[in-house]
C-alpha cells in the first residue's frame, strides 16, 4: 500500500494546484474556451469529476463499470459519449461543479484503498491496478490542468510528480503503435530525461539502438498531445535516423516514429495541437 498511498498523496497534490487556478473564477470565467475545440474550463473540470467518479465504481463494481461502459457507447452511437458527459456536466453551475470534483477526489481515493492486492480494474482501455489507475488519474489531472492554465494565460511550475506521467508515457508506447496500426517495435528504446530539479531520468537498457532524450515536461507534454512535437525539446536517436539533425539521414527510426504518434491516454487518437499555438 506504501506505493498506493505515494501515488494518492502526489494525485492530490496535483488536484490542489489545479483548484487553486480554479477557486478564484467567477461564472464567466469557466466557460473560456480552452486548446480543446469546443471545451470550456467547465468541460475539463467536468470531464475529470466524471472520470473520477467512473473510475470510483470500477474500482468498487466492476460488473456495474462494464453495463455503463456498454450502455454510454450504445447510446453514443459508439462514440462521443466522452464529449457528451462532459457537456453535462458542463451545464451545472460552477459552484457546484467545483463541489462535485472535489468530493469525487475523495471517494476515489478511498475506492482505490479498497482494491485487493493484485486486483484488476476494467477500464476504457487494458485493465489495471489502482497503482496504475492512481497514476492514470494524475495524468489526467495534470494534462487537462494544462488546458486550464492555457485557457487562462498561466504557467505552471513543473514538479517531480512529471515522472509519473513520462513513465506511464513509456508504458503505452506500444498502445500508441497498436491505434495506428503499426508494427509495435521489438526492442526497448532508452529514454533518458532531464528533471525539473536538473537530475536526470532513465529507462530502459544503456546499450538500446534508439534512444530518446530532452525535458521531463516536453516529453510529459510531448505524450499527452498538449503540445506539438516541433514546439518541444525531445529528440530520437538511432535505428537509421536522427530527429535532432537538420537534414539526417532520411531513414526514420521507430522511436522517431513515436514522438510523431505517442498518447498517454486510452481511447481514439485526438488531433493534439498545432505548431506554433502557443509561441
Amino acid at each position: 500500500m506504501a506505493v498506493l498511498d505515494d501515488l494518492l498523496e502526489d494525485l492530490a497534490a496535483e488536484s490542489r494546484v489545479l483548484d487553486a487556478l480554479l477557486a478564484p473564477l467567477d461564472a464567466a470565467a469557466w466557460r473560456t474556451e480552452t486548446p480543446a475545440p469546443g471545451w470550456t474550463v467547465a468541460h475539463q473540470i467536468a470531464h475529470l469529476a466524471w472520470t473520477d467518479r467512473v473510475a470510483a465504481l470500477a474500482a468498487r463494481d466492476p460488473d456495474e463499470f462494464n453495463a455503463m461502459l456498454t450502455r454510454a457507447l450504445q447510446d453514443a452511437g459508439g462514440a462521443g459519449f466522452v464529449d457528451r458527459e462532459a457537456g453535462r456536466g458542463a451545464q451545472m453551475s460552477s459552484d457546484e461543479l467545483l463541489a462535485t470534483w472535489r468530493s469525487g477526489q475523495g471517494d476515489l481515493a478511498a475506492a482505490l484503498r479498497e482494491v485487493p492486492p493484485g486486483g484488476k480494474l476494467p477500464w476504457f482501455g487494458p485493465p489495471m491496478g489502482a497503482a496504475t489507475m492512481a497514476t492514470a488519474r494524475l495524468m489526467e489531472t495534470w494534462a487537462h490542468g494544462q488546458d486550464v492554465a492555457d485557457a487562462l494565460g498561466v504557467t505552471r511550475e513543473p514538479t517531480a510528480r512529471l515522472r509519473h506521467i513520462a513513465y506511464l508515457g513509456i508504458r503505452t508506447r506500444d498502445f500508441a503503435f497498436v491505434q495506428r496500426g503499426l508494427p509495435v517495435p521489438d526492442a526497448e528504446f532508452r529514454v533518458e530525461l532531464s528533471a525539473p530539479d536538473g537530475s536526470g531520468w532513465t529507462w530502459g537498457p544503456e546499450d538500446a539502438d534508439e534512444r530518446v532524450t530532452g525535458p521531463a515536461l516536453d516529453f510529459c507534454l510531448l505524450v499527452a498531445q498538449r503540445r506539438h512535437r516541433d514546439d518541444l525539446a525531445v529528440r530520437a536517436v538511432g535505428g537509421g535516423g536522427d530527429s535532432g539533425l537538420v537534414g539526417g539521414a532520411g531513414v526514420r527510426g521507430q522511436a522517431d516514429q513515436w514522438l510523431d504518434i505517442a498518447q498517454v491516454f486510452a481511447g481514439p487518437s485526438g488531433p493534439g495541437r498545432s505548431k506554433g499555438q502557443f509561441a
